[in-house]
């Protein structure tokens, strides 16, 4: 297949088939550098799903379709899309891909929040396959809902590699320009700072996040989103389990510093931590004398206190603020009083530079939403 300026597809050949292999069937997804199609594998009889990418006018275009194409093929693990075939030199690149039947995380959360066990299991699986990645020396850069895709089973698979870097490589971006989608963007790279591995796990906090909140942790224009982390911390929400929000305070951290790696979000999802027990501490037994004694002191004040109240005379600064709000959960409050990780350290507000946020708009590439909402011709994924 080639592409029209239109974009529309037209036969490569008489045969129909791609590569004399693959028969291009429905749309799955549509993005502004690939198209990404159902095809039947007629060699080996058996349904793929084929990216085609449209050829760009630019080196880092072509750049960029290379490393998707090889960091795909130098991958091999259970929670990515597995690679199988691939073309990035020809009139119309593409690599074919595992078929995914199911549907996105972000149809997922369009559904409601999660259960904290529910994306427990979600989240270890993906720290995994970051951590594969990142071992591999490779950057996914792009870590959102809508490149996970989940199989019947609720097994995620993290896809679309079109903007993955090599870790300390220089990048394919033009000078002041920051690609990325702007809700899942890390604070260095809205900075226009040296992206790492940490910038994909500051992404996956907020994809977490959102998985039990069931909204995006910063909302609004592409700008306007990415900003908006600059200014203020992620709201974990304190409802949740101690272990839970220490964990995701610290991947969102604004600090790369502070952030764990991948392998260390893995393990800690997998092996949660029961909240901190609350401290009682037992009085001290007291002589009858001493509350004889305190008991005359509190009669004494009680009395003082009514003649104050009857001659209208009120003492400055004796009494305290008043309170109408009462602690929600005394216990839950001592939980995090060794540990005070609900709100992260608001760090001075520091004007990034002039930077061009570049909102990506792609398919994650092998999915088929089979069910309810999938990815047709017209639809485009806007996380």
């Amino acid at each position: 297949m080639r592409y029209r300026p239109n974009g529309k597809a037209v036969p490569m050949s008489n045969t129909s088939l791609l590569a004399d292999r693959y028969r291009l069937g429905e749309v799955l997804g549509t993005g502004g550098v690939a198209q990404v199609r159902r095809a039947r594998d007629v060699l080996l009889a058996r349904d793929v799903a084929v990216k085609l990418f449209r050829p760009g006018e630019d080196l880092s275009d072509a750049r960029r379709i290379d490393n998707e194409i090889c960091a795909l093929a130098g991958l091999s693990h259970p929670g990515l899309v597995t690679v199988y075939d691939a073309d990035p030199g020809g009139e119309t690149p593409y690599v074919v891909l595992e078929l995914i039947e199911g549907r996105t995380l972000r149809e997922r959360v369009e559904d409601g929040p999660m259960a904290v066990e529910d994306m427990r299991r979600l989240g270890a699986a993906l720290a995994d396959a970051l951590a594969h990645v990142h071992a591999r020396g490779f950057i996914h850069r792009d870590i959102k809902p809508s490149n996970v895709l989940l199989d019947d089973d609720e097994i995620p698979r993290l896809a679309d590699f079109g903007l993955v870097s090599m870790a300390g490589g220089a990048g394919l971006t033009r000078t002041g320009q920051v690609v990325g989608t702007a809700a899942y963007l890390a604070p260095e790279q809205v900075r226009g700072q040296e992206v790492t591995a940490a910038a994909d796990v500051y992404a996956l906090g907020l994809v977490l996040l959102e998985c039990l909140t069931g909204h995006r942790e910063y909302e609004g224009t592409g700008v306007e989103s990415a900003v908006a982390r600059l200014h203020r911390p992620p709201v974990v929400p304190d409802h949740l389990p101690f272990d839970l929000v220490r964990l995701l305070s610290r991947m969102t951290a604004l600090s790369v510093a502070r952030r764990p790696t991948a392998r260390e979000c893995a393990e800690a999802l997998r092996s949660p931590v029961a909240d901190p027990p609350t401290a009682v501490v037992a009085r001290p037994p007291r002589s009858r004398g001493l509350l004889a004694a305190a008991s005359a002191v509190a009669l004494i004040s009680a009395i003082g206190t009514g003649i104050s109240a009857w001659n209208g005379v009120t003492s400055t600064g004796s009494e305290p603020p008043a309170t109408n709000a009462p602690a929600s959960n005394p216990a839950r409050t001592a939980d995090f009083a060794p540990t005070p990780v609900v709100v992260q350290p608001t760090a001075p507000v520091v004007t990034p530079p002039p930077v061009q946020v570049v909102d990506r708009d792609t398919p994650a590439g092998a999915g088929n939403s089979g069910k309810g909402k999938g990815k047709g011709k017209d639809k485009k994924d806007g996380d």
